[in-house]
């Protein structure tokens, strides 16, 4: 999940970086055209101003062209942000320079570098854009007022404001404008980026419910179409290997079938299990004895003959939990710890008290699972294995949402897989309340 969000995040950033780049030019050649009709309107061409003016924009619009590049390199979209909006400052400190200096019209092209930096980046765009701005314009005033930059030779002096007195006013005004800009630009962009997230959600949950609506429906109807011929095979095949008469090749034949038999069976249970979600009914349960029970059953069933399941933990371990749910959570646990396993390992069940909640694990001995694959291992549908439907854990993540018992997934690669499931450990005022209704 963090990997694709972090993906998306990327993606995100350089559709909005790409969207203000173009923007940018557009700013760039109405400024451009602004300054040279009204700023500089009587002056020649190859005058000073003119000149600033156009090298100014012109090496705006060459940054614009590297900016253009790396984004389509596609790395580093942060750094690209933060370097695009300090220059855009300091591109608009030019344009004021040759256009009135403190006085200009064009200081309200600071504030317009902060929203963009509200939308790129956040709170965090806003204020880089903001600082740097501000920075950028109290050089340009301090320079101004000491006398280390004067004012073009080719336009009036009286038309530059050179005292403190003059330039207080405009540098309070136009710092802030500054503040107020960011502030509201980065309050409405963090606004939208929740609303945004909360819509990506409830679309994603509504997109689920459907699928699962969908699966419901398919389920329903191939339940008892599916489980009635399951049965009748299963109870003949039964009836062919305690008879007597088969041969030891026979038995082994039959023994695959009610090994695939129940395979079929347990994925129709998964389907049903998944698409029609039932709310939990808690009561105090032995998660304990739910966790031997399981154990025992597993070695008795499927490959539990030739993967050693072993439990380890407290006899008794009481816990306020749905107790068909929860035994369906240790069963689904436990069996694909077993199909990941190979002949000879060890998958364990094991439940230990941690920081008052039980820490039910389930560890096995397999190959571990890849980084984008742990990610992924709760969704529906979504398996490593050749043959399996991605069911199971889905039905755990769903069982255990409902509860609010938190699971992860440590599996360094090579040394297996554990996966936890944190349970409180109740109060005893909540078991007596819970075994009197």
């Amino acid at each position: 999940m963090a990997f694709r969000l972090r993906a998306g995040v990327e993606s995100s950033l350089g559709l909005r970086l790409a969207w203000l780049t173009a923007l940018r030019l557009v700013v760039l050649t109405a400024v451009l055209a602004v300054t040279t009709t009204v700023y500089l309107r009587g002056f020649s061409f190859g005058s000073f101003s003119s000149q600033f003016a156009l090298v100014t924009v012109a090496i705006a619009y060459f940054l614009a062209a590297i900016y253009a590049v790396l984004l389509r390199v596609g790395r580093a979209l942060d750094a690209v942000a933060i370097v695009q909006l300090v220059t855009d400052q300091i591109t608009w400190t030019g344009i004021v320079y040759i256009s009135g200096g403190p006085l200009s019209g064009a200081t309200s092209l600071y504030g317009l570098t902060c929203l963009s930096g509200a939308i790129l980046l956040g709170l965090r765009g806003g204020v880089i854009a903001a600082i740097s701005g501000a920075v950028a314009f109290l050089a340009l005033c301090g320079s101004m007022i000491s006398g280390a930059l004067l004012p073009p030779h080719d336009q009036p002096i009286e038309a530059y404001a050179l005292h403190g007195s003059d330039v207080g006013y405009a540098l309070f005004v136009n710092l802030l404008i500054i503040c107020v800009v960011t502030l509201l630009a980065s309050y409405l962009a963090e606004r939208l980026r929740i609303t945004g997230g909360d819509l990506e959600i409830a679309t994603a949950r509504a997109q689920e419910a459907e699928r699962l609506a969908s699966l419901g429906r398919l389920a329903a109807g191939l339940a008892h179409e599916i489980r009635n011929p399951l049965g009748a095979i299963a109870g003949s095949i039964e009836l062919l290997r305690t008879g007597g008469t088969l041969s030891d090749e026979d038995r082994h034949l039959c023994e695959i079938v009610e090994r695939e038999t129940s395979r079929l069976n347990d994925l129709v249970g998964d389907m049903l299990d998944l698409s029609r979600p039932r709310a939990p009914v808690k009561a105090a349960v032995d998660l304990g004895a739910i966790a031997r029970d399981v154990v025992i059953l597993a070695a008795r069933s499927g490959r539990g003959s030739d993967v050693d399941v072993t439990f380890e933990g407290p006899e008794i371990a009481e816990v306020l939990a749905d107790a068909a749910q929860l035994r369906q959570v240790a069963w689904n646990l436990v069996r694909n710890a077993i199909q990941a396993s190979s002949p000879g390992q060890l998958v364990k069940v094991v439940i230990r008290e941690d920081a008052g909640s039980y820490a039910l694990e389930v560890r096995d001995q397999g190959p571990g699972i890849p980084l984008e694959a742990r990610l992924r291992l709760f969704e529906a549908f979504f398996t490593t294995r050749t043959h399996g439907m991605g069911i199971g854990l889905a039905v755990v993540k769903r069982i255990l949402d409902d509860h609010g018992f938190p699971v992860d997934v440590a599996s360094p690669e090579g040394a297996g897989t554990t996966i936890r499931v944190t349970i409180p450990i109740p109060s005893a005022t909540d078991l007596e309340q819970r075994s009197e209704r």
